[in-house]
């Protein structure tokens, strides 16, 4: 963001680019709109994007690239091994982050495979602030178990604490005297996703680099969202107002053993890394990338795409650019609020998070108040999120369901995409449906995977709901 003083003696903070390609949207017919998301089993993954009007279902590969990155693409080496392209993308990791090894891969999943292959074994224990999905997956596939250590207030919805992504530093020790060599790492995620794409402060991610220290074992740091983190660093914690992105970045990251990082988040560009200084690590991990991922230096991605990647980086910190979305999520959760939607606090990264038990308070937690939430959402508005609660949880091996601490459904917000019209939007449609919120009755399995379930799972709408709201709909605001 440019921010200048205002002459009303306040700030303005003004979007630092211009958009020059665009991509027409197209708002289908309410009616369209509830066969697309029976068509899908009422889970918003499965929609054609051809059926979705706004697409706010992630952040992750759906980011706009600059003019300077497209170019960087026409441009690049190709070569199936040793292209110019990757070490460009090495020189820029090593002058931004610190890391002299530098380990391409398609995303940040793959990092996480060969990651968890490398360090993780039957009985290990890895502490964290919060996990994500694909991360617990791995961890556990590899015969580990996460424990999650989030602060208090980051399970408190309401709360206003600044760092809600902070890890609890003494039950962090309690774990490390407990579980000693069963522990390989500490995970960090920041900002975390699943908490409501909350940041993690200077000071705490200190802290956990002592405490890692004193009872020798790594950090891992997963940065796949690090751009909005060093933002609300900056925005949040006293101290950095002065600081540059770039400096804030920098001292961050070099308090982790190893970062890794989907690329297809804050470098907005499909693929993601490994990092870091440890030569040891390193030598282990490399062992699995040409079984999994492709030659040392392409890593499963195309060097166009590697190319990208490097200008990706140096534009994540780009002072002018970064903080658009964040400001247009900040306005729009405090417009939701100010309406009585129950809103997680305080405006964190990636997007609107809300809280689905609130807001479906009559739909028990085995019903799916989340994904029922978001299918609703879906009907009401052609807006397509993402169920972040129970169903994004597998059972447990006893076939139980598990359900996690926050029910939620994440509105994403993709870099440099959506205008504050399309916000306005948003808000309209969502207190429409709070208005009408009892109409939802909740969602039952019809086709339900064993592992990561959410991405293919199908449901139904329990006692048709989803007819009925769209009744209801269609006599108050018509066919569109």
């Amino acid at each position: 963001m440019i921010v200048v003083k205002s002459h009303d003696g306040g700030l303005l903070k003004v979007d630092g680019f211009r958009i020059r390609v665009f991509e027409k949207l197209s708002l289908p017919p309410i009616d369209l709109r509830l066969k697309a998301i029976r068509e899908a089993g009422w889970n918003t993954f499965l929609l054609k994007a051809d059926d979705v009007f706004i697409d706010m279902l992630t952040d992750s590969g759906v980011n706009a690239m600059s003019d300077k990155q497209i170019a960087a693409m026409i441009s690049a080496q190709d070569a199936y091994a040793g292209s110019r392209s990757y070490y460009e993308l090495s020189s820029v990791v090593e002058e931004l982050m610190g890391f002299k090894y530098v380990i391409p891969v398609h995303q940040g999943r793959a990092a996480e495979h060969i990651i968890s292959k490398v360090l993780v074994k039957q009985g290990s224990i890895v502490p964290m602030n919060y996990h994500f999905t694909t991360t617990k997956a791995h961890i556990e596939l590899a015969g580990g178990e996460i424990i999650e250590i989030p602060v208090k207030e980051a399970l408190d919805k309401r709360s206003t604490y600044p760092f809600k992504g902070d890890i609890d530093i003494e039950r962090l020790e309690d774990i490390l005297r407990r579980f000693g060599n069963r522990v390989p790492f500490v995970r960090i995620e920041a900002v975390a996703n699943l908490l409501g794409g909350q940041p993690v402060s200077m000071r705490n991610i200190k802290e956990v680099r002592e405490l890692c220290d004193k009872y020798n074992v790594l950090l891992v740091l997963d940065a796949s969202m690090i751009d909005w983190n060093v933002y609300f660093i900056r925005e949040r914690e006293p101290g950095y107002k002065s600081k540059s992105l770039a400096s804030i970045l920098r001292e961050f990251v070099s308090y982790a053993d190893l970062v890794y990082m989907s690329a297809r988040k804050a470098p907005s560009v499909r693929g993601g890394l490994i990092a870091t200084n440890n030569r040891e690590l390193y030598e282990k991990l490399i062992v699995h990338v040409p079984v999994y991922e492709g030659f040392l230096t392409y890593g499963g991605m195309s060097t166009r795409e590697i190319a990208a990647m490097a200008v990706g980086l140096r534009e994540m910190i780009d002072e002018s650019i970064i903080g658009s979305e964040l400001e247009l999520i900040n306005y729009t959760v405090r417009e939701l609020d100010k309406r009585g939607i129950p809103v997680i606090l305080p405006p964190g990264g990636l997007g609107v998070h809300i809280d689905a038990v609130e807001f479906l308070s009559h739909v028990k937690r085995n019903e799916y108040p989340a994904g029922s939430l978001a299918a609703a959402l879906y009907i009401a508005s052609g807006i397509r999120s993402m169920e972040r609660g129970a169903l994004s949880m597998d059972r447990d091996k006893d076939g139980r369901e598990i359900y996690p601490d926050l029910e939620l459904i994440r509105i994403a917000f993709p870099r440099r995409t959506y205008l504050k019209s399309h916000a306005d939007y948003l808000i309209d449609r969502l207190v429409w449906l709070y208005e009408n919120r009892e109409v939802i009755k909740g969602l039952q399995w019809v086709y339900e995977p064993p592992i990561l379930r959410f991405f293919l799972g199908r449901l139904k709408d329990i006692d048709n709901w989803g007819e009925k709201l769209v009744e209801i709909y269609k006599k108050e605001l018509g066919e569109y």
